[in-house]
């Protein structure tokens, strides 16, 4: 376990970043046979770096954490790390029961990781005694922080979240519900201090909604394939610009949400496939996603190139985004 000073000063780096950016949750680079790509990897992340996110989150749901065994997710962590070089933190995808997320702790952790996200639990439904174990069992047997990530069958309620919050190490909270009465709840029982950001798939939609409720810092899978247009965004909600905001949600983020919602797993694929249509050297993704379809790759061309002209003409003159 780290020491308390240790976990302060991740928190901290962790808050400033997440005041002055939005968070980066890198794609895997594969090969067109499915083999990993490093030097893929590496490239796209120093690209994701040099546009300024608030912090770097490898292996995650983005990043297809669930494929990825253990000596993959060991060389995309420290490709990460090494990347990074210290310019933000680094926060590594857990995931599983317990004891195999301690697995994947103990990589991230020899690969210099600075904290964790705990990605949710596999298949089964848990009564809050058992998620607050969960965490409880993984802060035992790690000494990096811990963001738990509640979505699908993980949601906390507010004794709960009072309960892990007194956990040694866990120093936030990720959500991907969108249920903004319970996460009012949350925050309002949360200890000063404690961390939350908005986790939900394209968060732009929501990220309004989310800073009335005290959770104005949020991840950007939009940032994983055009950070142009997602920085664009975050200045525009960081000074209140609703107009901006509004153009980019009415001519960009719907309709990339709507051609999202045509498939399941689009969530990762259209992003994939964005990158790839940016040239960036990402790949394929993994079974059991798929590619998208002919048709559907050609609307997201479309929509990327207008997404990409309409940020560029509601770019202030002379700003440094």
């Amino acid at each position: 376990m780290s020491t308390e000073t240790e976990t302060e000063a991740v928190v901290g780096r962790l808050r400033s970043g997440m005041a002055n950016g939005v968070l980066s949750f890198p794609l895997t680079s594969f090969h067109d046979d499915g083999s990993l790509d490093l030097d893929g990897f590496r490239a796209y992340v120093a690209a994701q770096v040099d546009a300024g996110p608030g912090a770097v989150f490898p292996a995650c749901g983005t990043g297809e954490f669930f494929s990825l065994d253990e000596d993959e997710y060991r060389d995309v962590v420290t490709a990460a790390v090494e990347v990074v070089a210290g310019r933000v933190p680094v926060v590594a995808g857990v995931g599983y029961g317990w004891a195999q997320a301690a697995r994947f702790a103990r990589i991230a952790e020899e690969a210099g990781a600075d904290a964790l996200l705990v990605l949710p639990h596999y298949l089964v439904a848990a009564p809050q005694d058992g998620l607050v174990a969960q965490l409880e069992h993984l802060a035992a047997r790690t000494r990096l922080p811990l963001i738990a990530y509640q979505r699908d069958q993980v949601a906390f309620n507010t004794e709960s979240l009072r309960r892990i919050a007194r956990i040694p190490g866990v120093v936030g909270l990720k959500d991907g519900h969108s249920d903004l009465d319970r996460l009012q709840r949350l925050t309002l029982a949360a200890p000063d201090g404690f961390l939350f950001f908005n986790g939900a798939a394209t968060a732009e939609i929501q990220a309004r909604a989310y800073t009335t409720v005290g959770v104005p810092a949020y991840s950007s899978a939009v940032h994983a394939f055009a950070p142009e247009i997602a920085d664009v965004f975050f200045e525009a909600r960081r000074r209140g610009d609703d107009g901006v905001m509004d153009r980019l949600l009415r001519e960009f983020y719907v309709p990339l949400v709507e051609l999202r919602d045509r498939q399941p797993g689009y969530a990762v694929s259209l992003v994939k496939a964005a990158a790839r249509l940016r040239g960036r050297p990402v790949g394929p993704v993994r079974a059991p996603l798929s590619d998208p379809s002919p048709a559907d790759l050609a609307e997201l061309e479309r929509l990327l190139a207008a997404g990409l002209d309409l940020a560029s003409a509601l770019t202030p003159v002379g700003a440094a985004l």
